[in-house]
């Protein structure tokens, strides 16, 4: 059932749970994420990054759009970390139907600007918007950009945030970082920073850089005012590990029979995350 990012967004903020959102970059991770999804009855977000709309190419959204027309669970198509106005209207025309546009690392003036421009469009279409006001961290070069230190986000400036832009919910930084971490750094979610943006705001909030952070921590979020949570960095690394490991048999070419077992490990690794928020079985909340 292909949904918009609010439609899916709204029930996890009213039912106190995190909706996951998975970035994939092939369509063999994305069937993956499909079979566990409709699995364990979990309501999910397809996520694509621009860098990973240029290596699968425009072209295969109307595939995506299809699966997600079939699916027996909610679902929406969401570009992630769009930065540029241009880039959200690709991917308006493209078909998705939620969008970010992510000017955080830009003066309050321009984020402001460029932000409520794109919910302009996106809202004039029928689709919903996500900002970010803070900037979460970066731990290498793989991941989406961020920065060396987290420029946590200030819960005034949160609410004035959306009083000024109208987005449909917001990433918020609170301690994570993209990628994954390495052993000397020590992740650590803010969650008392969490409870005051969230007393403050109405609408879903996002956490971005979820691979890596303690169970624990994630946990408490996704019960106590996260509403969407990014994993890109965890499925891909146990998706392509396995593959290496199957790729020790040199003769090995097709890839019907390298794919599913990396399928299995991706299955493995996003349905311990729909169990970690709180998302399973909550198809039937729709």
């Amino acid at each position: 059932m292909l949904t918009t990012g609010s439609e899916i967004l709204n029930v996890a903020n009213e039912n106190g749970f995190a909706v996951p959102a998975f970035n994939i970059s092939s369509f063999s991770m994305l069937n993956a994420v499909f079979e566990i999804c409709e699995e364990k009855r979990s309501p999910h977000i397809v996520a694509i990054h621009p860098d990973e709309l240029r290596h699968i190419g425009v072209d295969m959204l109307p595939a995506i759009i299809q699966k997600a027309n079939r699916s027996s669970v909610p679902t929406a198509i969401h570009l992630d970390h769009g930065a540029t106005y241009e880039q959200v209207l690709l991917a308006i025309q493209a078909g998705f139907t939620s969008v970010m546009i992510d000017r955080s690392r830009d003066a309050w003036e321009v984020n402001v600007l460029e932000t409520r421009r794109v919910v302009e469009a996106a809202h004039a279409v029928g689709l919903s918007v996500e900002g970010e006001l803070g900037t979460i961290g970066k731990t290498d070069g793989f991941a989406e950009d961020g920065t060396d230190d987290i420029v946590y986000t200030n819960p005034e400036d949160a609410t004035r945030f959306i009083e000024e832009t109208g987005v449909d919910s917001l990433a918020v930084a609170i301690g994570t970082r993209h990628g994954l971490y390495p052993r000397e750094l020590r992740p650590e979610l803010r969650l008392d920073l969490l409870k005051d943006i969230k007393a403050r705001v109405g609408i879903p909030l996002v956490l971005h850089g979820g691979s890596n952070n303690p169970d624990e921590e994630v946990g408490i979020a996704a019960r106590t005012g996260i509403n969407k949570i990014n994993i890109s960095s965890d499925i891909k690394a146990v998706y392509f590990r396995r593959m290496r490991e199957v790729l020790q048999d040199r003769d090995l070419r097709e890839p019907n029979m390298i794919e599913p077992s990396c399928q299995e490990a991706l299955r493995e690794c996003a349905g311990q995350k729909i169990d970690l928020f709180g998302s399973a079985g909550k198809a039937a909340l729709y």
